[in-house]
């Protein structure tokens, strides 16, 4: 019997941290006793170009090592890539998550998408909690929301074990606050 895998395509641009989120993903997976993957694939290599990363999810051993073509998740971290191919191989029972201001009717439109599709302002929160815009700890925690993959205290976790010696107590809290805001403020709609 094939092993069943949860599948996640991030779309985003260099610097804005989906390598980093998909990162922290698969480890706080690894910390729940499961398997995970999380991979990167640039495009040309240079600050702001679009870029997509990856995450494979599995109760058995990941055995395969490619890119992921059927996503049961895609995450768009900047809303200027939407268009109908962000959501290539997405099915209509898959889950879209957006950062944006814009409201689901715009991504809806923009996209083509008719399933789920859940929109949060984590660049905004980002910039109000840590005082920069890379939303990668507000999107952990709207993943952990949306998706069930973790909890909020095992995103919590793995966000305290990466940053306590990097940084300030105060950076580590913002971090904390900003992730507990992507759980909380996201919003879904289909």
């Amino acid at each position: 019997m094939p092993v069943k895998y949860y599948e996640i395509r991030w779309h985003s641009r260099a610097g804005q941290g989906a390598k980093s989120a998909s990162q922290l993903l698969a480890e706080a997976i690894l910390d729940m006793g499961k398997y995970a993957q999380a991979f990167p694939e640039y495009g040309a290599e240079r600050s702001g170009a679009p870029m997509r990363a990856f995450n494979r999810i599995s109760d058995e051993k990941i055995t395969i090592h490619s890119s992921v073509e059927k996503p049961n998740v895609v995450v768009v971290i900047d809303d200027t890539l939407l268009s109908p191919s962000i959501v290539d191989g997405l099915q209509d029972d898959g889950i879209l998550i957006v950062n944006t201001t814009h409201p689901v009717d715009y991504v809806r439109k923009k996209t083509g998408f008719k399933g789920k599709i859940c929109t949060i302002k984590a660049t905004d929160i980002a910039l109000e909690e840590i005082k920069r815009g890379i939303p990668n700890t507000v999107i952990l925690g709207t993943i952990a929301k949306v998706t069930g993959l973790i909890t909020l205290e095992a995103a919590e976790q793995k966000i305290r074990g990466m940053f306590e010696k990097k940084l300030s107590a105060e950076m580590l809290q913002a971090n904390v606050k900003a992730l507990k805001r992507g759980y909380e403020e996201v919003s879904c709609s289909g």
